[in-house]
């Protein structure tokens, strides 16, 4: 068949564009599900706490993943700043991935123990105080609002079910743990447990 067929005829040049695309895509994507390296956890590391879950909620729905990406490229400039460049058995039971493409503010994936509590909480609750030229807008209203621990089991079991290892204790006990905290709180437990068990630069 000649190539000025095809490139008259829209539809033809369409379903052959699919094709193209559909053998390109599975041969470099499918192979990603049977690698061990892209769908296993990496050494020591545990699921979430309840309240580090919720937190990663709260992370989520005041789009703090639109201004800070989770993840680290293996380049110098990178690793030399942020910490070793991130692996894909740290993200294995994250659902959905929090790798975002932007970075108004800093990359997050090593902000575990990077800082104190206060200093999040400051941070949180006003951006100036710790850092005088930040855009970052304030949340002061995350330290009035409680976290509904009616819905935290029910989070639980559904990431149990997509593969994270949640035993029955943990679900059974996830209300009790959120009970009474805030989403300051939680969101400070996320933030602390981002990226601690990969600390050397590479």
């Amino acid at each position: 068949m000649k190539h000025d067929v095809l490139e008259k005829n829209i539809g033809l040049l369409a379903f052959f564009m699919v094709i193209a695309v559909s053998i390109g895509g599975l041969t470099q994507i499918v192979p990603l599900f049977f690698q061990d390296v892209t769908n296993q956890p990496i050494e020591g590391m545990k699921p979430r706490s309840a309240l580090q879950v919720e937190g990663r909620d709260v992370f989520i729905a005041n789009g703090c993943v639109g201004c800070h990406s989770q993840m680290i490229r293996p380049l110098r400039a990178e690793t030399e700043r942020y910490g070793h460049y991130s692996v894909a058995g740290e993200s294995v039971w994250d659902h959905p991935f929090l790798w975002g493409s932007k970075r108004t503010g800093p990359d997050l994936a090593r902000i575990g123990g990077r800082y104190s509590d206060e200093w999040h909480r400051v941070h949180l609750n006003n951006p100036r105080d710790v850092v005088p030229t930040s855009i970052m807008p304030a949340y002061p209203f995350l330290a009035e609002k409680k976290i509904d621990s009616t819905q935290t089991a029910k989070k639980l079991q559904v990431l149990r079910t997509l593969g994270t290892p949640y035993t029955d204790a943990d679900i059974t006990g996830a209300a009790a743990a959120v009970q009474g905290k805030t989403e300051m709180d939680a969101l400070v437990a996320y933030l602390q447990g981002l990226g601690t068990l990969i600390k050397s630069k590479r």
